[in-house]
């Protein structure tokens, strides 16, 4: 049985196979307004014809100094929507779902003249060291996440990821390498994340699933293990996140803990999570190989597999994937457009 194929529901979003394409900035913005392009409308389209289950949109950010640069995706403004939303229509005419993954980079914005953070504390020597947010600019950036939300919701998405991994600002609050504050918010490590959960929450269809993307463990000496991460997670799940999206790392500096870097490497932490939380679990990962990406669903290690860099090689990647694993009573015309089928 080909496990890539198979369809998937969470509440109301429906796919029709099990694999998504991740996450993954394109830094083409011409114009420093965050509005998507013709690169992306071309770039998220094609993996829709290409076959993808879901497809999540690139980092897009709650506030222009949110960024990582100034060619990075933004929803801080009404005027965006319509750009994201001529997008949207065309991903679902191919029968592709689509979500967009809203974040903050905090400290890794790397255009900010003043980048913000928990703590004054630099990505590493290449970065401007942030400066601490205040009280009341934490509580605007959840505002601004909810906003974001609502626009994401308004040009049409079938899901929303919020960005807790890599060392974006969700991450820096949970990671107590990153977060040194001594008030509530560095007494409590997950407080801004599920602020921001609910947030997004309330302005979303009760059917849509919220997902969350985190590094599961970190790689800094004193950084958390999976374990402790699931304990993090496992608020963010009370608060409403309903899919995990499983990666690692992105904090810095790298410890002695770094892992050895092979094909399904993180495989182990989706695993954890799910086998702990008990909801549906991404893994991702250099599961660029088809039969690598169909055993991780066969094993039960994860509910859905995304792939990046090997959507970026090939915008096909989901129907080759689905042709190699389908064995011989596959049939290429339940999933390859018409169009296409004489040359498969």
């Amino acid at each position: 049985m080909n496990r890539l194929s198979t369809p998937f529901a969470s509440k109301g979003l429906h796919l029709k196979n099990r694999i998504v394409m991740a996450p993954m900035c394109q830094y083409s913005v011409e114009t420093n307004d965050g509005i998507p392009n013709e690169w992306h409308y071309v770039h998220y389209v094609s993996r829709a014809i290409g076959g993808a289950g879901l497809i999540l949109m690139e980092m897009t950010d709650v506030e222009p100094d949110g960024r990582i640069t100034d060619q990075c995706l933004g929803l801080w403004s009404d005027e965006q929507i319509p750009a994201f939303r001529r997008i949207i229509d065309e991903v679902h005419r191919h029968g592709a779902k689509i979500g967009i993954q809203i974040a903050h980079a905090g400290r890794k914005a790397e255009d900010a003249l003043e980048p913000v953070a928990p703590s004054a504390i630099a990505f590493n020597d290449s970065y401007r060291t942030p400066r601490a947010l205040r009280i009341d600019e934490i509580e605007g950036l959840v505002v601004k996440f909810k906003e974001a939300a609502r626009r994401a919701v308004e040009a049409g998405a079938d899901t929303i990821e919020l960005h807790g991994a890599h060392g974006y600002l969700i991450h820096q609050f949970h990671s107590r390498v990153v977060n040194k504050r001594e008030d509530e918010y560095g007494r409590d490590l997950a407080k801004f994340g599920c602020e921001v959960v609910a947030a997004v929450k309330s302005v979303m269809p009760a059917d849509m699933p919220l997902v969350m993307r985190v590094s599961a463990a970190e790689f800094s000496d004193g950084g958390y293990t999976v374990e402790e991460g699931i304990e993090i997670f496992r608020r963010y799940l009370d608060a409403g996140v309903d899919i995990f999206h499983a990666s690692s790392g992105g904090e810095a500096p790298v410890g002695s803990v770094k892992p050895a870097i092979y094909p399904g490497y993180q495989v182990p932490l989706a695993r954890a999570m799910k086998d702990v939380l008990g909801v549906p679990v991404i893994a991702v990962g250099l599961l660029d190989e088809p039969k690598l990406a169909d055993a991780t669903l066969a094993h039960g290690n994860a509910d859905l597999v995304a792939v990046a860099r090997g959507m970026l090689r090939d915008p096909y990647w989901a129907l080759h994937a689905l042709q190699a694993t389908a064995g011989k009573s596959g049939n290429a015309a339940e999933w390859i457009p018409h169009q296409y089928q004489r040359g498969y």
